[in-house]
């Protein structure tokens, strides 16, 4: 194997991760379970959107008369409603027709008069349009959408909207790609579960939720593991495992150049390195390889580390991978109220609260920024993109992640 890159820049640590996609399957799942999922296909339209010419307005429909002056009186012929059978009307100069909002135009009508534009006579018989009709009011066939027209493309992340669109478009079932499934494994001595009582050295495992968390929000399927103690026996058996079980696997800690940082000795040995270290702040020693043949990230052990790297590298990995252009990553800018440390050679991702003003969003650093620090990250509402070199002085405006 060639020699590993290490320490490389961001763009180039996404670059060298696209290359070795997961295996990815396809799947027909119905309206109801194609939330946060990513389509296929391109989906087209069954149907025309409207699929006929009706009201956007509860009201009169009638002819418009460029020449006619108002208030004008027409004749009620009848009632059009939205659902069930209507009457064959059919609307000429000096007719009108009641219609419910959605219902359709009855023959020879082109415009509308909401109801609050109109009185209409004590025998029901007859309207006075206090105003000329409008024909804007008028939802015409397929202006939304025509039928066979393509209005969802291939990788589009399914949000609400958008799978209320397909079924507007009539489709029961969409074609999406399968979740994927992403091992998670914790590593250290120091771990316990939460819950359970600390000895002294001791602390809760948190990572394996908060990953959980984030693979849930990219919308596939977290499943964690044991945490693992500092073992290569008992890592290998934990990497085998998932590897087998999962399409990608994700461990925190373990990546660093200690004397327990199994994880790096385990893939350099027994696995393929594709890079290991990016110059990002926090966040540096992550690595990307194969185990088994199945793509796996080692994250850093400190919890804001493996998030910030989550967010910069799998995230984009994984939506990369299904050609998804979602869950986005937004991206604002905002001026800083406080100086952000930052470094000349990697990119600086601190932690910022956002606050919109009639000047524009304001970005603070209100709480310490080391990476063990969760509670600095839960409080946030954004991250810093400080390029290499940029200096983060009270006053600048800069990009900053919406989290």
């Amino acid at each position: 194997m060639s020699e590993t890159p290490y320490f490389i820049q961001l763009d180039e640590a996404r670059a060298l991760c696209s290359k070795t996609p997961p295996a990815l399957a396809v799947e027909h799942v119905s309206l109801d379970n194609a939330h946060q999922r990513t389509l296929a296909a391109d989906l087209q339209s069954l149907v025309n959107d409207p699929p006929f010419d009706n009201s956007s307005m509860d009201g009169f429909a009638c002819r418009f008369d460029p020449s006619a002056t108002y208030p004008l009186t027409l004749r009620i012929l009848g009632t059009q409603a939205a659902s069930g059978e209507n009457p064959e009307l059919s609307v000429g100069v000096g007719d009108a027709a009641r219609i419910m909002t959605g219902a359709p135009m009855p023959a020879g009508s082109d415009a509308i008069l909401p109801i609050e534009m109109c009185t209409v006579s004590e025998d029901g018989k007859s309207v006075v349009l206090n105003e000329a009709p409008k024909p804007h009011f008028v939802r015409k066939k397929g202006e939304n959408l025509q039928e066979g027209a393509t209005a969802l493309i291939k990788g589009s992340y399914l949000s609400p909207a958008q799978v209320g669109l397909c079924a507007t478009m009539g489709h029961a079932t969409v074609p999406v790609y399968r979740r994927l499934k992403m091992g998670i494994i914790s590593t250290g001595d120091e771990l316990k579960f939460p819950g359970e009582p600390l000895l002294h050295g001791e602390i809760y495992e948190s990572n394996s939720f908060g990953l959980a968390g984030l693979v849930r929000w990219l919308g596939h399927e977290p499943v964690r593991y044991q945490a693992v103690a500092d073992s290569l026996d008992g890592l290998r058996a934990a990497l085998n495992k998932a590897s087998a079980e999962c399409d990608i696997v994700l461990t925190s800690g373990g990546v660093s150049m200690g004397e327990f940082d199994y994880v790096r000795r385990i893939m350099e040995t027994e696995g393929e390195i594709h890079f290991w270290r990016m110059k990002i702040r926090p966040g540096s020693p992550p690595l990307f390889g194969l185990w088994k043949g199945t793509p796996i990230f080692g994250l850093p052990g400190n919890p804001v580390s493996s998030h910030v790297v989550f967010r910069m590298l799998v995230a984009d990995y994984v939506r990369h991978a299904l050609g998804s252009d979602g869950p986005k990553e937004w991206t604002v800018r905002a001026k800083l109220c406080d100086r952000v440390k930052s470094t000349m050679d990697c990119v600086t991702l601190r932690r910022v609260e956002l606050v919109s003003t009639d000047e524009g969003m304001m970005a603070y650093q209100p709480k310490h920024q080391g990476s063990g620090n969760l509670d600095s990250l839960a409080s946030a509402s954004g991250l810093t993109m400080l390029q290499p070199g940029e200096i983060g002085e009270v006053g600048e405006w800069i990009d900053v992640v919406v989290l």
